[in-house]
């Protein structure tokens, strides 16, 4: 699989101008919201060097971002800590990208989404793509937006619960994180239904008894 135009150029082909690539990222964090974007890239300014955020670095992406947000249509879109926990996970991200979706500044003619399931309730047609943001340069501009947007909100939430090192991992399970986490204990930030955050809270509410 690579990277090209040819799932947008044919939508483009049948009339519908407005396609938006839909991708989420953190759905493997113990803590934090779970974040998706949605762009419509403008065809006659398309950045160079578009690609799956994870193969990108921290500076490409961040250079990257302002040019998406000048020549394209960006939306976000989150599910927070408690709705992660009351949904589940996938629930919580095709609620995330449904919310992308709707932020956009426009309605699109089609969506391009990352993942082979799709959320409810669009308001146009949709098409899964298993490994989009390697193939299409729409969805490869969403991961890269709600990469970077995720990645603020972690370093903004690290200031206000220090010690848990989400400046740099982003609430990924790192050595560190976890460390933290059996030191420090679980914040309002922490997913209270994923396994590692749910047995620290076990562990004490049982060696309290």
């Amino acid at each position: 699989m690579t990277l090209n135009l040819d799932l947008e150029e044919s939508l483009w082909a049948r009339g519908l101008s407005r396609v938006a690539g839909v991708d989420e990222v953190g759905r493997g964090p113990l803590a934090g919201p779970v974040v998706a974007a949605a762009v419509v890239l403008n065809r006659d300014a398309i950045p160079e060097g578009l690609n799956d955020s994870k193969k990108l670095s921290a500076k490409r992406r961040d250079f990257l971002v302002p040019l998406l947000r000048q020549s394209a249509l960006v939306g976000i879109g989150q599910a927070s800590v408690e709705e992660i926990d009351e949904l589940n996970i996938l629930q919580a991200s095709l609620l995330a990208m449904r919310r992308a979706v709707a932020d956009l500044p426009v309605v699109p003619d089609h969506l391009l989404i990352d993942g082979n399931r799709l959320p409810t309730e669009l308001p146009c047609p949709a098409t899964p793509i298993v490994g989009g943001d390697g193939r299409s340069p729409s969805i490869a501009a969403a991961s890269i937006v709600a990469k970077n947007w995720r990645d603020d909100v972690m370093k903004k939430a690290a200031t206000q619960f220090p010690g848990y090192g989400w400046e740099t991992n982003a609430g990924y399970p790192t050595k560190c994180h976890k460390s933290a986490l059996r030191d420090l204990g679980v914040t309002p930030l922490h997913r209270r239904s994923f396994a590692p955050v749910r047995d620290i809270l076990w562990q004490a509410k049982n060696s309290s008894v």
